[in-house]
């Protein structure tokens, strides 16, 4: 037999037993060319030495599996079982992952099994199925690497983009993988603060003594029954964040609760208030943000960089307070640098000094993806840095007036918080109705340019600020999206798709729930047939396979420039489908992809199950955008070369190319489309 990598996966994770009994277990097989693997022999587990392998179902190209012949690399050899009929390619599969279709055949055994041709003489390692069954049920890495569950294999991926060493692989995690999985721990996991709770009728003095002898510098403020009104206001006031936005409570807790911080007392000693006589509550703020005892660090850290706090009141599952998540024990515990960015961008004085915090975002990137942290946390992450930027130059440029009267909003994959490159801007304007400044234009337009200079660059369909297409006030904003429900001009598409996309950034962010609650009414008072044919852009770049056809010819030594486009084969179909299931179902709070398929879970138009994959899938294809981007110089980073893949980066492009083929296929049965 000649020498088999177990360097390479799905073999470097094997220990020296499971080693030989692949090498007792294995013999090679030759194929001639446009020989195919008879029945008998679709029990097997393969991989490609030499030549290549041509996998079909009814006839149809699914995928080729390369030899080391074919590759960039050396013993880089593609893998496939035999025994393997993916989920997502079988009737079955799609009526089990898609509800909204009815009438399909169920019966498994009417799904024809793949067909395996040699393209070209090739040579086999023929592997007995039941000797790699055994080493899986042992092996819970192997079992990660081979599992039909696309997310399993997904991990097996992120693993090694951790930089782990192949030692680690199999005795456990290193120093950035610990890193990692501390992110991912729930926030219990954190030494919390102590609760101490005082009435609200308490005085500003009872409550700095509990915090000093406690050594705290906040306290919890239980509210009386029913506040004053005028009480209530002026605290809710008083505690706004900086961005002018007020936050709710995300948890009632069964009772009303504040917080009061040493902060909090000092400004009442600057109001000249007397501590021994003034309540609690006169200060207190009754707008807490909170946390489930469960969510993870991750979350955490998100929301204390979002909204700029420094404590959460972590809530258990009775929904009585555990405990205080201090922001220093959480960073102490995570080591994490995310904050320090965000310190840096709120203290930025002028466009230099912003241009450095923005430079030490793409570091940021960088470490975490070389970290193996999972693209949806950079992302997300990423998104509200990002706004934090967009806050801050938006305040070094505007008076207040305008800050107060106008929401800053950006759209497209910043909106959905899916943007993690800096690949153009997609921002706009809605200005309060009968507020106007005279600057308005020129304000616009140097907050598009000096984010330009920052290096986020221009929209090159000029979805921006600085045309006055979007930058307008509310009841214009609100006319012209009814008219682009109406038109059936395809730019009206565009248009409506970017501000589906819509987050908010800046300003009154009332103008922007607006806007959102003109787009669901506008949305059911449209023709019946603006979602099926708004439907139709998730197929118009073809099927999936001709991806892998075009590809082909660079296989056998053709001159060939065509490389997979990412966001044509695999993010575009995936994000505007969502999108149009989220339209269909009035889902227009949350323009994240992420959220919306939680939301169509929650209404029974896509199963957990689905809804799981399709985010997998949508986050490989970000990952490895992710990747040509950190590693060639397009800035672009949408085209992928399949020879320069690892061989299991290439099986998990399949098969991610696999769910959007069956999720278009979805899209246009539920819509009664034909593909194009």
């Amino acid at each position: 037999m000649p020498h088999l990598d177990f360097t390479q996966p799905p073999f470097d994770v094997l220990s020296a037993a499971e080693r030989q009994s692949i090498r007792k277990n294995a013999q090679i097989r030759y194929l001639a060319k446009d020989e195919c693997l008879p029945a008998d022999d679709l029990q097997y587990f393969y991989v490609v030495l030499k030549g290549q392998i041509e996998q079909l179902l009814d006839g149809e190209f699914v995928a080729a599996y390369l030899g080391s012949n074919h590759t960039d690399h050396l013993n880089n050899n593609d893998w496939f079982d035999s025994r393997r009929l993916p989920e997502s390619l079988t009737k079955e599969g799609m009526q089990k992952n898609n509800i909204l279709t009815s009438g399909a055949s169920t019966n498994k055994n009417t799904i024809s099994p793949y067909q395996f041709r040699a393209v070209e003489d090739t040579l086999l390692l023929q592997v007995n199925g039941a000797a790699v069954d055994k080493i899986s049920a042992q092996n819970h890495l192997v079992r990660q690497l081979l599992s039909e569950e696309l997310p399993e294999r997904l991990k097996a991926l992120q693993q090694r983009r951790s930089g782990q060493s192949l030692e680690a692989s199999y005795h456990g995690y290193n120093e950035q993988q610990e890193v990692q999985q501390i992110m991912l721990q729930p926030v219990i996991e954190v030494s919390l603060l102590p609760v101490h709770i005082i009435d609200a009728n308490r005085s500003l003095y009872e409550a700095a003594h509990i915090m000093t002898k406690a050594g705290l510098k906040h306290v919890l403020v239980q509210a009386l029954e029913q506040l004053d009104d005028t009480q209530s206001l002026e605290s809710n006031n008083t505690q706004t964040q900086s961005d002018g936005k007020s936050h709710p409570p995300s948890s009632d807790l069964g009772h009303r609760l504040g917080m009061l911080t040493d902060t909090d007392i000092c400004r009442a000693v600057s109001d000249q208030q007397n501590p021994a006589s003034t309540p609690c509550q006169r200060y207190a703020n009754f707008n807490l943000r909170t946390i489930d005892a469960d969510a993870e660090i991750g979350d955490a850290l998100l929301t204390m960089t979002r909204y700029r706090i420094h404590r959460l009141p972590v809530i258990d599952a009775n929904g009585e307070v555990a405990g205080v998540l201090g922001q220093s024990d959480m960073l102490a515990h995570i080591g994490h640098h995310s904050q320090l960015i965000s310190i840096q961008i709120e203290q930025a004085k002028d466009l230099p000094n912003l241009a450095t915090a923005v430079e030490l975002i793409g570091r940021y990137i960088r470490a975490q993806h070389q970290n193996g942290v999972k693209i949806g946390n950079v992302s997300r992450m990423v998104q509200t840095l990002n706004a934090q930027v967009f806050t801050k130059l938006w305040q070094l440029i505007v008076p207040e007036e305008v800050m107060t009267n106008t929401c800053v909003i950006v759209m497209g994959s910043e909106g959905r918080g899916e943007q993690i490159m800096r690949t153009d801007q997609d921002n706009a304007l809605i200005i309060r109705d009968g507020f106007t400044h005279p600057d308005l234009a020129q304000f616009a337009d140097t907050f598009n340019n000096h984010l330009a200079e920052l290096g986020y660059p221009l929209c090159d369909g000029n979805i921006m600020m600085t045309n006055p297409l979007w930058r307008q006030p509310l009841k214009q904003f609100k006319a012209q999206i009814s008219l682009w429900f109406k038109n059936t001009v395809p730019l009206h598409s565009v248009y409506l798709s970017a501000l589906f996309d819509g987050e908010y950034v800046c300003g009154d962010e009332a103008l922007l729930t607006d806007v959102r609650e003109h787009l669901k009414i506008a949305h059911r008072q449209s023709d019946l047939m603006f979602v099926r044919q708004f439907a139709r852009a998730a197929l118009q770049f073809g099927d999936v396979s001709q991806w892998w056809q075009k590809f082909l010819p660079r296989l056998s030594g053709k001159p060939s420039t065509y490389d997979i486009d990412l966001k044509k084969a695999g993010i575009f179909p995936l994000v505007h489908g969502i999108r149009i299931l989220a339209l269909e179902n009035d889902i227009f709070a949350t323009p994240s992809s992420k959220g919306r398929l939680k939301a169509l879970v929650q209404v029974r138009a896509l199963t957990q199950q689905r809804a799981d994959t399709l985010l997998e899938a949508l986050e490989f294809f970000m990952a490895q955008r992710l990747s040509v981007a950190l590693s060639t110089e397009d800035k672009h980073a949408r085209q992928v070369d399949p020879t320069t893949l690892s061989a299991l980066e290439r099986d998990l492009l399949k098969e991610c190319l696999a769910v959007v083929k069956s999720f278009k296929g979805q899209l246009s049965r539920h819509y009664q489309l034909e593909f194009n």
